[in-house]
């Protein structure tokens, strides 16, 4: 049984981007601690399958189907889920994606498109989201960053830009929300296997260097990143505003 800090019974949680890897770990892990939880993604077949992988196993699970980085989508969206399925009371902005490439050499395109999703979509969501919350003076907003929120490697300069964007844009809407009874913090992954990453995690020396790079001395696991999602978006982290907690093993505390 949850202890009632932790507990959250009665509470609607949309998580973006969750029809598999981080946001379905995070929308399993809410959906285990008492949450319904509304998957979202782009593909209705996959966040579908996702949906009735959690029914079956007695959670409560629903489908939005939209597309972060389209604002007027994002807002119809939201306002459907409030009227069909009930208030808001915790977002996970999840949905990102990732592109590498030298950055003399980065295309314009992918720049546009990692801006348009790690960025724009956090704003058009949390605001979209928000605007409710701020009426019912209470809320949990989530935003997903990474260890990229700190520190920056080769080949992926401007997704390192878009998660740094992310961690103040979170200090941002803690600044203006928390006022009206928001706490919006983010969870920085660092390096969890996930299907996204398979290739870096079967690449013996990129895992060799990691290993050894991280305190912990192995890759994360996404149910790892469950408890983090779990007390910010609890009662249990009722002062806790603007702050990036770091699950990555201890990389980002050493050099």
């Amino acid at each position: 049984m949850t202890a009632p800090l932790f507990s959250l019974e009665g509470r609607l949680a949309l998580v973006t981007g969750s029809g598999q890897g981080i946001g379905l770990g995070l929308a399993e892990g809410l959906a285990e601690h008492g949450a319904a939880v509304v998957l979202n993604g782009r593909s209705a077949e996959s966040t579908g399958n996702a949906a009735g992988a959690l029914r079956r196993r007695g959670r409560t699970a629903h489908v939005a189907v939209f597309d972060v980085t389209d604002f007027d989508a994002v807002d119809e969206a939201v306002e459907r889920i409030e009227r069909d399925i009930g208030p808001i009371d915790i977002l996970i902005n999840n949905a990102g994606i990732q592109h590498r490439a030298p950055l003399d050499e980065f295309p314009e395109a992918e720049w546009r498109r990692l801006i348009d999703t790690n960025v724009s979509g956090v704003f058009h969501v949390g605001k979209a989201v928000a605007r409710h919350m701020i009426a019912r003076r209470r809320g949990k907003i989530i935003n997903i960053g990474s260890v990229q929120s700190e520190l920056a490697r080769p080949r992926i300069a401007p997704y390192a830009a878009t998660k740094g964007a992310v961690r103040n844009l979170t200090r941002g809407m803690c600044a203006d929300w928390a006022r009206h009874g928001l706490q919006v913090n983010a969870i920085a992954p660092g390096y969890v296997r996930t299907a996204l990453n398979e290739a870096l995690f079967e690449d013996p020396e990129f895992s060799t260097w990691l290993t050894q790079r991280t305190p912990a001395g192995r890759w994360g696991n996404v149910d790892e990143l469950v408890g983090a999602a779990v007390f910010l978006a609890s009662d249990a982290s009722s002062f806790v505003n603007g702050h990036t907690l770091y699950v990555d093993g201890g990389v980002t505390a050493t050099v």
